[in-house]
């Protein structure tokens, strides 16, 4: 691992609250190694043996992914469509991401044999969603959302605060701009879910 000129953890192995960032930002290493670091807030991601760290969530990045979990789940969970899940590592593709929601099938849960969910996820979403914060450049997050669907994940969204739009991504290729009362389209996973951007992002002026 390449830890030059990196602050020392504590022996609880993390870092005091005002250590900045991680002090495996940038560290070089293989999969296994990342796998087997202490959990970091923001999380850390790993990609091309690489370690990256999630930028901190502010309130319209918190905002809508809360909204847009919340509606997922009110519509499928009841009907035992799919289920979602924010801030939760997957590790596929020989990759470690964090994705700001993503979304598996009711069939494709990673359950144990005895129907509990597993608590370390190695398979592709069914939906992968990112959003955009300021700090981050939308080609950034259009790349992500790109080489989700080159390794198995089936629609991905950018979801973006500021310019009030979300970009569906499809495995066909397809790249669609979404803004105002245009149906956010998830039927492939969520067929009958019906949320709009513009009511997405009204969630941002409340009163």
């Amino acid at each position: 691992m390449a830890l030059t000129n990196r602050p020392s953890a504590s022996p609880s192995g993390t870092l005091p609250d005002d250590a900045g960032p991680s002090r495996w930002l940038g560290a070089r290493m293989s999969l296994d190694q990342f796998l087997k670091l202490p959990e970091d807030e923001p999380a850390l991601e790993y990609a091309d043996g690489v370690v990256t760290q999630k930028v901190s969530p502010k309130v319209y990045h918190g905002r809508i992914q809360f909204t847009f979990a919340e509606a997922v789940n009110q519509h499928a969970e009841p009907r035992r469509l799919a289920l979602a899940f924010t801030e939760t590592r997957s590790t596929f593709g020989g990759r470690s991401y964090v994705p700001d929601v993503g979304i598996y099938r009711w069939a494709n849960l990673p359950r144990r044999p005895d129907g509990k969910l597993l608590n370390e996820l190695h398979i592709p979403w069914d939906v992968a969603v990112e959003i955009v914060s300021p700090e981050q450049s939308r080609r950034e997050i259009e790349d992500k959302c790109r080489w989700y669907l080159a390794n198995g994940v089936g629609l991905s969204l950018m979801i973006d605060p500021d310019r009030e739009d979300v970009v569906r991504f499809g495995a066909d290729g397809s790249r669609v701009v979404l803004t105002g009362d245009a149906r956010i389209d998830l039927d492939d996973v969520l067929p009958g879910f019906v949320l709009t951007p513009g009511a997405l992002f009204a969630t941002l002026y409340p009163g």
